[in-house]
């Protein structure tokens, strides 16, 4: 079972541009969710359906996640190192995952990933206390996300969310979803 009592870890999406991205932007709050982190900040573009549509997610599945549109990302970032939380920037540009993410995973201080969807701003790899890559070659913000926070996480999924109406039931073939009341 997932920890997260040591550090607190949030996502920053930027660039996110509607309605182009809406369907990306979804898959990387149910990404953050599902994997681990405690919530999503969408930065500069306020956006209420993609925070409502992810928050459906949770009052039926259950878990404390939070989802922020509308975030001007450069105060984002400069507030969470104020507060002395870490930057992880993931860009195909960094360094290999591998090589850094024992020393990501010896920070007990809170986290914040960093993911795009369009050309980044330079001034994020010079704020960012660490830019990883984990592949360096061109991949979606989702798969690399999902990607690092299994790593961050020891590969260990989290199989029961809080406050949960509906619970997915592991099943060979077909779906099975039961509600907890």
């Amino acid at each position: 079972m997932l920890d997260n009592s040591k550090s607190r870890v949030m996502v920053l999406r930027m660039g996110h541009r509607i309605p182009r991205d809406q369907r990306v932007t979804t898959h990387v709050c149910l990404t953050a969710r599902a994997l681990g982190a405690n919530g999503v900040y969408v930065s500069d573009c306020h956006d209420g359906q993609l925070a409502e549509t992810v928050m459906k997610v949770v009052e039926e599945f259950g878990g404390d996640f939070i989802v922020e549109t509308g975030v001007p990302w450069r105060s984002t970032i400069l507030n969470w190192k104020r507060s002395n939380g870490r930057v992880i920037h993931l860009t195909a540009y960094g360094l290999p995952l591998q090589n850094v993410i024992a020393d990501i995973k010896s920070s007990k201080l809170d986290k914040l990933i960093v993911v795009g969807s369009e050309k980044m701003p330079g001034e994020v790899f010079h704020l960012a206390d660490w830019n990883v890559a984990i592949t360096n070659q061109p991949i979606s913000e989702v798969s690399a996300l999902g990607i690092f926070l299994d790593w961050l996480f020891d590969h260990q999924m989290r199989e029961d969310f809080p406050r949960a109406r509906k619970r997915i039931l592991p099943s060979e073939r077909g779906k099975s979803v039961v509600s907890s009341d």
